[in-house]
């Protein structure tokens, strides 16, 4: 501080070496100025003005009209995904499915390829010939655990939530299927098909010297490492694939280039750019990072007209028809869930689940190993392979117990260089047992699935950051059903005096197992697992006593149910009661009750007398005063100003980016929620967008989609499992409806086609961002544009 300046005040401006004084800002009564106080000042108003001038000059010049073409077909709508790109023109029927893969040159040694295990994998002794469960005499839907393999003990934890779905539907056991499943696929001997008689041949290339391969071309290479090629995926789960790729540079040259060769197959040349308009889809939980590259690709790099970047389930409900919906859209890699209303996509309703179809497909394969596959030489890291696991999925797979049957199978092997073989094939609950990972993730490996992959952060840009500073906000990092969704692993603090009477959260929950006289089942919880997770069971008292000890305080209450009561009969395994203690303990009314809590095939079934007796005990149990569980009611929740240290729930600071720790409790929120079972996620996305009148309003309208949509069953599947929920917790709560896509819609293309009607819509003229834009403000155009971001 110079000498002679007593009490001189700290300059907070950040020019220090300066003379030049900031001056304040000026007093809005003083200032007399209109300017940017009307919309017509603005430059979006001005750029609308002078390309209307334009059109009026050319008109009046007698400009030669261009021919007339179909509407849309100047619009090209791109859907990017973790397996498949789609794209085509908005004019299209259906878009041209292209998959994201894209093999390059490598000038160095070419790495082998290897495959990221997302499934608990059994012990090295127990891969093949072993069943994981047994069935005991005497009850044909008891089961026992084979061995003292974790891995065993979560497959058994699944089959226990089967067997009690087949019990309710009056379903028979096939006793000792595993063993005639096991004992046909040993000793099955391929059949040989010559050439000429497959129709299904495929063309192997075996040289080429192109530097790069898109698409259905790349899978077609006979050995990619041999061949000096390298394969890879650029888009994961919504994000890029950092996990493959040693910069961010290279991601979004592979996705250029699979842009421009994609659009090549439809026609469209580059020269042509510049006259076509794009209708970007974008995950509903986006990364602006992943969103700023790809416009910046396609407007900059590409230099297309202009650009308007839409949200997945915002789409999928142009394309359904329909204008309030609870979405959930089943990929390959990641399950996105999120609810619309009227037109736009409720922020905090937002969830993430770190599971899709290819969890099913490494499942299905663990699972066939474990009764002797007989293609011994398959190995999920070439694409051959993974494509015979991914056909045996689209064939076999379902969710309908009735299908549930020692039946035989065949499926097809081509490789490059050897003539296509024929296998025969017998499963029986594996087929569904697959399938049922989705409601029953504890078998999925979530710290695995995440492993190596990097998070990305953006070149400083301090004049943009500044701007965008205030728009950084939670609802971008965590959402509402998020915080609802991992509430129960804040610490605990002591429950409110007083109890309203009122429907609290679903939340998942370390449930402490309950002993019985007969056999029953017991998980540990796994290091990555959730606590959604983890197979509550244990073979004897003793030991249950330990867990009970050890989960401090047993079931988490919800009000008027626990998350094992409220998620129907998958937990009446879990808490290792069979149907013969249940007779013992309670005859006939245990029976009763048992049919309220499983998934009924109608709502009259959960209204019952029982259920006003089950609630009154919840109610009960609630209301004690020794109770040692966070009660968390609904109001609180909503009210903002509510204390952080009373209900959990409020967001982490704004600063923490989404992949860093929840700095108070250390919990990743993002992560933790991705680990929920599928059921329990979308209620608490409902949930998230209000009272229970807007939980009524969306889980009456869950609009399913996405390729893991088609196995068969998946509707009634989420339609028994949601109402056994929500019925205890919702009062007045009718029939869950799951709404099918339209008819000869594939379910796998719908947010495309709702991005298609969209781009010929009139309403969307009012959201274009042209190249000039995004050079003036950048991503600030989206965010002035696309009222969501």
């Amino acid at each position: 501080m110079p000498r002679g300046i007593p009490n001189a005040k700290r300059d907070e401006s950040a020019l220090r070496y300066t003379s030049f004084h900031v001056p304040l800002a000026p007093n809005p009564k003083h200032v007399g100025s209109t300017y940017l106080k009307s919309e017509s000042q603005t430059v979006w108003s001005r750029n609308a003005i002078r390309a209307h001038r334009t059109r009026t000059v050319s008109d009046e010049a007698g400009a030669a009209t261009p021919t007339e073409t179909r509407r849309g077909a100047k619009v090209i709508v791109i859907h990017p995904g973790s397996r498949f790109l789609r794209i085509g023109r908005a004019s299209d029927v259906t878009p041209l499915s292209v998959p994201n893969v894209i093999a390059r040159r490598y000038s160095s040694t070419v790495p082998s390829q290897t495959y990221v295990e997302g499934i608990s994998r059994p012990r090295e002794d127990r891969k093949r010939s072993t069943p994981s469960t047994t069935a005991p005499p005497g009850d044909e839907y008891a089961v026992n655990v084979a061995s003292d393999d974790p891995f065993d003990a979560k497959v058994a934890a699944i089959t226990v939530s089967l067997r009690d779905r087949m019990r309710f539907y009056k379903l028979r056991v096939t006793t000792n299927s595993a063993s005639i499943a096991t004992t046909f696929n040993e000793q099955f001997r391929p059949e040989i098909i010559p050439e000429v008689n497959d129709p299904y041949h495929v063309d192997w290339i075996h040289s080429s010297e192109e530097p790069y391969l898109v698409g259905e071309t790349a899978l077609r290479l006979a050995n990619p490492e041999e061949m000096g090629y390298i394969m890879r995926w650029p888009i994961y789960g919504g994000n890029f694939n950092t996990r493959d790729y040693p910069s961010a540079q290279l991601i979004l040259s592979d996705i250029e280039t699979i842009f421009r060769e994609s659009l090549k197959l439809k026609g469209i040349e580059p020269s042509a750019y510049k006259d076509h308009s794009v209708v970007l889809v974008i995950p509903d939980y986006y990364d602006r990072l992943y969103v700023e590259s790809l416009v910046r690709i396609l407007l900059v790099d590409m230099g297309f007209k202009q650009i308007c970047a839409q949200q997945e389930s915002l789409a999928a409900t142009y394309g359904a028809g329909i204008s309030n919906a609870c979405v959930v859209d089943m990929g390959a890699v990641k399950t996105s869930i999120a609810c619309v209303d009227d037109g736009l996509v409720i922020a905090d309703t937002r969830m993430v689940l770190s599971m899709g179809g290819n969890d099913i497909t490494e499942f299905l394969y663990v699972l066939l190993e474990k009764i002797g596959f007989p293609y011994r030489d398959i190995n999920l890291a070439r694409s051959y392979d993974w494509k015979v696991m991914e056909d045996l999925k689209a064939r076999l797979c379902t969710l309908a117990e009735g299908d549930v049957a020692l039946n035989l199978y065949d499926f097809s092997v081509r490789r490059p260089g050897h003539a296509t073989e024929k296998y025969g094939l017998r499963a029986y609950d594996e087929i569904i047992l697959a399938a049922m990972c989705l409601f029953e993730p504890r078998v999925i490996e979530f710290e695995q699935k995440r492993a190596g992959m990097r998070f990305l952060m953006r070149a400083p840009d301090m004049a943009e950051e500044m701007v965008e500073q205030s728009a950084d906000k939670l609802s971008e990092r965590y959402t509402q059903a998020m915080m609802i969704s991992t509430q129960h692993l804040f610490p605990v603090v002591p429950p409110p005096t007083t109890l309203e009477q009122a429907p609290l959260l679903v939340t998942p929950a370390l449930q402490t197992p309950a002993t019985t006289e007969g056999q029953s089942l017991a998980v540990s919880p796994q290091p990555g697992a959730s606590a959604s997770a983890t197979a509550p069971v244990t073979p004897s008292a003793e030991e249950s006593a330990q867990a009970a000890k050890e989960d401090q305080g047993g079931d988490v209450e919800m009000g008027d149910a626990t998350v094992a009561e409220s998620r129907g009969k998958d937990s009446k395994g879990e808490e290792g009661k069979d149907d013969e203690t249940e007779k013992d303990e309670g005859g006939s009314e245990k029976e009763d009750e048992r049919k309220v809590k499983s998934e009924p095939e109608s709502t009259d079934k959960l209204l019952g007398p029982d259920t006003d007796k089950e609630k009154a005990k919840e109610k009960e149990k609630s209301a004690a005063p020794d109770a040692a569980v966070e009660v968390i009611d609904v109001d609180q929740l909503d009210d903002k100003a509510a204390s952080q240290t009373v209900t959990a729930t409020h967001p982490p600071p704004p600063h923490i980016p989404t992949q860093m720790p929840f700095s108070a409790f250390n919990i990743d929120v993002a992560f933790e929620a991705s680990k929920l079972p599928l059921d329990v996620a979308i209620f608490n996305s409902a949930r998230a967008a209000g009272g229970d009148e807007k939980i009524r309003k969306y889980l009456q309208a869950v609009l399913v989609i996405g390729g893991t949509a088609l196995v068969p069953g998946m509707a009634h599947a989420l339609e028994s499992r949601l109402q056994a929920i929500a019925t205890p917790l919702v009062p007045n709560m009718e029939k869950v409806q799951i709404i099918p896509p339209p008819k000869d819609v594939d379910p796998r293309v719908l947010a495309w086609k709702g991005a298609a009607v969209l781009g010929k819509m009139d309403g969307v003229a009012d959201l274009w961002i042209t190249g000039a834009d995004w050079e003036l403000f950048g991503m600030r155009a989206l965010k002035e544009r696309c009222f969501y971001l």
